[in-house]
């Protein structure tokens, strides 16, 4: 339990570092105020460019990747076949799905933040290494043949399970579409946003 907690308290922190607001602020600009209101990578590319964007993807994968590494490290880094395993399942999982939640409703930026989508990304990349790149490769690919990365990046995110189902098993394919359920989660509440204004 112990691991449990430690890995909550540090992914959510991690996870509410608001690095949209903060790239963007250094061009004068509040994403939560602009665009579709979204503090994430999207709004700020759309708002002001790739430069300042990436950045913000690079900063939303790391709170994601540094939770599940917190969680790694407190449990004894128990893995398996290139995935999580055995007594670090709970803490990895658990921090992952902190951080995620600290990126979508941050402490340290009024409970205003995105939609998780790059944090989860990053938990996937320590979680199960394989299957991320496995959809890093769907994504490139996707993206060239139908010149979109946004349609890549749909099909590398909805993937991952699949993906992940050759080198882990079904209880942690579960567990990772929990962690998605976050998300569906985030884009149920930007809809319901948008009904209102």
């Amino acid at each position: 339990m112990v691991e449990v907690a430690v890995s909550v308290i540090a992914g959510y922190l991690l996870g509410s570092v608001p690095v949209a607001v903060l790239v963007a602020r250094a061009y004068g600009v509040d994403p939560r105020e602009v665009g579709d209101r979204n503090p994430g990578y999207w709004n700020v590319r759309e708002q002001l460019g790739v430069r300042a964007a990436v950045p913000v993807f690079a900063g939303d994968m790391l709170k994601g990747a540094l939770a599940a590494v917190a969680g790694l490290l407190v449990s004894g880094a128990d893995t398996t076949m290139g995935s999580v395993s055995g007594a670090s399942v709970v803490p990895v999982y658990a921090a992952v799905a902190a951080a995620m939640a600290g990126h979508a409703w941050p402490v340290f930026a009024g409970f205003r933040g995105g939609r998780s989508i790059l944090t989860f990304a990053g938990g996937i990349a320590v979680i199960c290494p394989p299957a991320f790149a496995l959809a890093v490769a769907a994504l490139a690919g996707a993206a060239l043949a139908l010149r979109s990365f946004a349609v890549g990046a749909r099909l590398a995110v909805f993937g991952v399970p699949v993906l992940q189902l050759l080198f882990a098993p079904v209880e942690l394919v579960a567990a990772t579409g929990a962690l998605m359920c976050l998300i569906g989660l985030r884009f149920g509440q930007a809809a319901l946003t948008a009904r209102r204004r």
